[in-house]
């Protein structure tokens, strides 16, 4: 159910808001023993919200935007008096004494908690298979990952377990996930959304968004949660336009760019390339005049990513040292051997992995040759976005070069894991706003999803586009019989 009928359905006394909680728990009680998307389901809390929310309704009282929404909040956004993990031993009892902006802003909306969501742990991986509390499954095919690292949030909202989730996207987390389990993920410009009470993997691409089953949804939180937080040095100061009201505008003359570099891609299914170039088509029938363009160095941002966010990681994550909080080895024999072994034991192989690629990256005599050099090609990619946005008004390409790819299929070779972000990762390191939606199926009935990108908060028109795309394609009508779960 949408959110706007979810709130019709409130307004007009069909439903009640405890109703609809307890419908999104009784789901969470049948499928998620399967899907392991929650780490924590906050019940109690849920029917107390939802009391409220329905008080409020029995005394004649305006609701707020998002009154009775049932959210799932993936485990790296601080939420007061609710284990925040990370999916980590390191912050497996971790109980935040305050709340993140974000889900502040939902709170005074109305919006209710449900529980925390699965993730990669300190939302590194591409699978949620790095997660200490266990892997989640992809609902569509419970053998196949479901995407990270907000693999929880994504799995929850196919599975019908939520109305919608919030996730955070540092190199394609909430883009990838959502093209592998066939929903609607946004990531906003950088510094649209505040980040503050989300947990840091790299502070200069991190940007927190929403999982839906519509792009109108996505539209309808991003209202909500958007807009500047002075406790946020690099949350911007732009007001808030309204997402909502041009949604169903004519897109007669825009101009979508096609990214040659992504589509000729060696990497690519041709299953997903030939489902995605399909909706390119989609789009021309609707009026857009679709444009092949050059981003020359659009390829090369993963490896600049793999320097420049594991340096920011290895700073952040500085902090774990058993000394104030978090995980704390029980034997040690001196300061040295404390931190030594709190950070050995209660980080896993991943985080470990990139702590020190960040760390060699940063070194005295390698940061020239490692940190200041990807930076320098950031700017580049950032450049050619700048280039191309002179001649389009979105940007299209694949979200992912594959489809859902098994459990297990590559723990032992990280660099495949790393190139499932390939297709993401440069909107991050330009800053730019994207949202992944489903535009098909392969042949083995997984989700494919088509990336489009805006220019910097260019929201309004990218939210446009996709929605008007969904509204035609209607891709789930159609979805193929068979799934796990759904």
């Amino acid at each position: 159910m949408s959110i706007a009928k979810c709130r019709q359905q409130l307004k007009l006394g069909k439903i009640s808001a405890r109703e609809l909680v307890d419908e999104q728990l009784s789901r969470i009680k049948k499928v998620d023993k399967k899907l392991n998307a929650f780490l924590e389901v906050t019940e109690q809390r849920a029917r107390a919200d939802a009391k409220r929310i329905d008080d409020a309704i029995a005394a004649g009282n305006s609701l707020p935007r998002l009154a009775g929404i049932p959210f799932a909040i993936k485990d790296n956004l601080c939420t007061k008096g609710v284990t925040t993990t990370c999916s980590s031993r390191m912050l497996e009892h971790f109980v935040p004494p305050y709340e993140s902006t974000v889900t502040e802003r939902l709170w005074n909306s109305g919006a209710v908690l449900l529980g925390k969501t699965n993730l990669d742990e300190f939302a590194m991986g591409s699978s949620t298979e790095t997660s200490a509390f266990g892997s989640t499954s992809n609902p569509w095919d419970l053998s196949r990952v479901p995407g990270g690292s907000s693999g929880g949030s994504a799995a929850a909202v196919a599975a019908g377990e939520c109305i919608a989730a919030l996730g955070s996207d540092t190199g394609g987390s909430i883009r990838q996930p959502a093209s592998f389990c066939g929903v609607v993920g946004l990531k906003p410009t950088y510094g649209r959304v505040s980040r503050w009470g989300l947990v840091a993997f790299a502070s200069s691409l991190d940007q927190v968004g929403p999982f839906t089953t519509s792009v109108a949804d996505s539209a309808e939180i991003l209202q909500v949660i958007a807009g500047n937080d002075p406790r946020d040095a690099t949350s911007l100061k732009a007001p808030v336009p309204n997402y909502t009201e041009s949604l169903d505008d004519s897109l007669s003359g825009l101009r979508v760019g096609l990214i040659k570099e992504c589509f000729d891609h060696k990497g690519l299914s041709q299953q997903v390339k030939k489902s995605v170039l399909a909706a390119a088509d989609q789009l021309q029938s609707l009026g857009v005049e679709l444009v092949e363009v050059s981003c020359p160095r659009f390829n090369d941002g993963i490896a600049t990513y793999y320097v420049i966010a594991p340096s920011e990681a290895s700073a952040n994550l500085a902090r774990y040292d058993g000394v104030k909080y978090g995980f704390r080895s029980k034997e040690f024999e001196n300061l040295i051997s404390m931190t030594t072994l709190s950070r050995t034991e209660g980080f896993g192989p991943e985080v470990k992995r990139r702590i020190l690629i960040g760390t060699y990256a940063l070194s005295a005599g390698y940061v020239d040759a490692y940190y200041k050099k990807a930076q320098r090609v950031r700017t580049l990619i950032r450049r050619d976005f700048e280039n191309a946005f002179k001649n389009v008004d979105i940007l299209l390409t694949p979200t992912s070069p594959t489809t859902a790819f098994t459990v297990g299929s590559h723990l032992e070779d990280p660099v495949s894991m790393y190139l499932s972000d390939l297709l993401t990762i440069p909107a991050n390191l330009a800053g730019l706003p994207a949202i992944s939606l489903p535009c098909g199926f392969d042949q083995s009935g997984l989700p494919i999803g088509i990336q489009l990108i805006g220019n910097v908060l260019d929201e309004v028109r990218l939210l446009q586009v996709a929605h008007q795309y969904e509204q035609a394609a209607d891709v789930m009508t159609n979805k193929p019989a068979g799934d796990c779960i759904l």
